[in-house]
């Protein structure tokens, strides 16, 4: 049974319409992803279902007494409450009285013998036995168990997963009809986004979503609404599915515009040719011109896609950065990083997870250098260009215009050593030039980070460091996003929360793990999930000989010698030289001319294999040496 529908809805806000003719209906017990590019109306079709937002044209049904509740996908930051209100908030007047009433208690608990505050309790305590309140306050009780929180805490001290967690439980308290969430998982961490899928898969009501999260969509949808180009398309089945059709009517669909505008083409060649527009027989073919003329001028093409260009850049020594032992705490009694070391390799892909709060973005700048660690010691290779990405914008200047904080007010950008026009490369990441021009603070949250991947690009780079870099994104974005990283010829560190992003890009984990501890593992996050498990405890051997145990613990004490110091000094100094030598060498046979002159070409191409072979020893050695000591 449809509890909510659509039929030729019609919303435009003044311009052209951003939702046109739209019809849906929504059953009971649904679970409906809503999915499209940023700016074409998800948030708009959120508020035509709760009633905030009119059609300028069409119906909005809704079935008989059905309870509605939306949590917004930003926080709002004056919450100067406890948890248990901004439950209680959730019930409307009632939960407004139980709210008063612990206020109340928790004053008169302060000042005893206030005399005001006593009658003030007893009304209170009046009007809720009248409403039947405290049934209604052991509802507010169950769902902050269940929710796991303390009731007692204070919203303006809590987290912001915590808080996004506290505004569900308020949506949630009326066991409403139909939930609406918008980007549940911005801005959470792995463990709280899993938290949340667990807990809304028991969800009985009516769900519609939206999120970027394909993990979260995967798990919880099972249709999609797709908004595109002012109109709705309804793909009654998961998300894998939903991708493949989408594919298939995506072709068609482009078939069918290139066969009409082939016919359009030809029809205006036929006009120009001259006709007596009098002839009754033609006057029928001018008519269809004009109303082929003005289908095509209707016709909305889609959004193109963000176009990431790799820049040219010299490359880093194979050696990245190095770190030792490092330790860092801002608090003596909770360390963040105990002890980690690391070695990043040109070409590497790293992940950096652990729940919020517990130092990813410290890690990050500690092995930048941009902060100093307390203990250990961090060494980078050389020619390194790092971009960052950061995903608090520090780096942005909302007093500014988009394009001044491109390129600091320049009127051009060089992208690998030509000269563009700032809005012509902001075109590229879905700009318009009215855009360009406009303060920054008229952006969207997709569209700031998108700002921010065009000045990150702009610049560059053989060292990536992209934190949180996918939130917000529409998922055409994120999967450009992705196919640029894997083609990216440096060294990429990713903080992300972002599951299927993880999958898809990175080589290597680095995780916290709790109490300071930093583990690396190999591979994408379903392969961190498989490797931190408990391994099978080992079957019993049989106890060694005491030749053999004494052979191992001498092995293990076994320290360098002075010789073996002395050679591990000088192995860095060596290893640069011969990286400086190789890229000359490749310098060198990189020049179109090189092979005409037959007498260098054996000469550098054995000296470029011999410098090749010399550079591995020396990294084995250097590894091997490192083992010891």
């Amino acid at each position: 049974m449809a509890i909510i529908g659509m039929q030729d809805v019609s919303v435009g806000f003044g311009g052209r319409c951003l939702l046109e003719n739209i019809n849906l209906q929504i059953e009971l017990g649904e679970r409906i992803c809503l999915l499209g590019r940023n700016g074409v109306g998800k948030s708009t079709m959120m508020r035509l279902i709760t009633g905030e937002v009119l059609p300028e044209k069409g119906i909005v049904s809704r079935a008989d007494k059905i309870t509605i509740r939306c949590l917004r996908q930003d926080v709002p930051v004056e919450l100067g409450a406890t948890v248990f209100d901004i439950v209680s908030e959730g019930l409307g007047d009632i939960g407004k009285l139980l709210a008063e009433y612990h206020h109340v208690s928790h004053q008169l608990a302060l000042e005893h013998d206030n005399k005001s505050l006593l009658a003030r309790l007893d009304n209170l305590h009046h009007l809720l036995e009248a409403k039947n309140g405290w049934q209604t306050d052991r509802l507010v009780e169950k769902m902050i168990q269940n929710m796991q929180l303390d009731g007692n805490a204070e919203m303006a001290g809590l987290s912001a997963g915590m808080k996004r967690r506290v505004l569900l439980a308020q949506a949630l308290v009326s066991n409403p009809d139909v939930l609406l969430l918008d980007e549940p998982t911005n801005h959470l961490d792995i463990e709280a986004i899993t938290w949340i899928e667990d807990f809304l898969a028991e969800f009985k009501g009516t769900l519609i979503f939206v999120s970027h999260d394909r993990v979260f969509v995967k798990k919880l949808a099972n249709r999609i609404v797709e908004l595109d180009k002012g109109r709705v398309v309804n793909y009654n089945c998961d998300y894998d599915t939903f991708l493949d059709r989408r594919e298939i009517l995506n072709e068609a669909e482009s078939a069918e515009n290139a066969l009409f505008d082939k016919k359009l083409a030809q029809e205006e060649i036929w006009i120009r040719k001259g006709i007596k527009a009098r002839r009754r027989r033609n006057e029928g073919r001018v008519r269809a011109l004009k109303k082929m003329r003005e289908e095509r001028r209707l016709r909305r093409e889609q959004t193109g896609n963000v176009k990431l260009q790799m820049q040219d850049v010299q490359q880093s020594g194979r050696l990245v950065i190095e770190a030792k032992n490092i330790s860092f705490s801002y608090n003596t009694d909770k360390p963040l990083i105990s002890s980690f070391s690391t070695m990043l390799m040109r070409g590497d892909k790293i992940g950096i997870i652990g729940p919020n709060g517990c130092g990813k973005t410290t890690l990050v700048k500690i092995l930048l250098k941009e902060i100093e660690s307390q203990q250990g010691s961090i060494r980078h290779g050389t020619n390194l260009e790092i971009a960052y990405f950061d995903q608090l914008h520090a780096e942005l200047d909302y007093e500014k215009s988009v394009y001044e904080n491109v390129a600091g007010g320049n009127k051009t950008v060089f992208i690998n050593g030509a000269a563009r026009n700032v809005v012509g490369y902001l075109q590229d990441f879905l700009f318009s030039p009215d855009q360009s021009l406009s303060p920054l603070s008229n952006l969207s949250g997709g569209e700031r980070n998108r700002l921010l991947l065009a000045r990150l690009f702009s610049k560059p780079s053989n060292v990536l460091v992209m934190d949180e870099p996918t939130n917000d994104l529409d998922i055409e974005t994120l999967d450009l996003l992705e196919e640029f990283l894997l083609n990216y010829p440096g060294t990429v560190l990713l903080v992300s929360h972002d599951r299927e992003f993880l999958n898809n890009v990175v080589t290597g984990i680095i995780a916290f793990e709790g109490n300071g501890t930093v583990n690396e593992y190999v591979g994408g996050y379903d392969d961190y999930l498989r490797q931190r498990k408990e391994p099978a405890k080992p079957e019993p051997v049989k106890k060694p000989d005491k030749i053999l145990k004494s052979a191992i613990i001498k092995e293990k004490a076994r320290k360098l010698s002075y010789k073996e110091k002395e050679e591990l000094k000088r192995l860095p100094a060596l290893i640069e030289k011969l990286e400086a030598e190789q890229q000359e060498l490749n310098k060198v046979m990189s020049d179109p001319l090189f092979y005409k002159r037959s007498a260098d070409v054996v000469n550098v191409s054995s000296r470029a294999s011999e410098v090749k072979k010399l550079l591995d020893e020396a990294y084995n050695r250097w590894q091997e040496l490192e083992s010891i000591e």
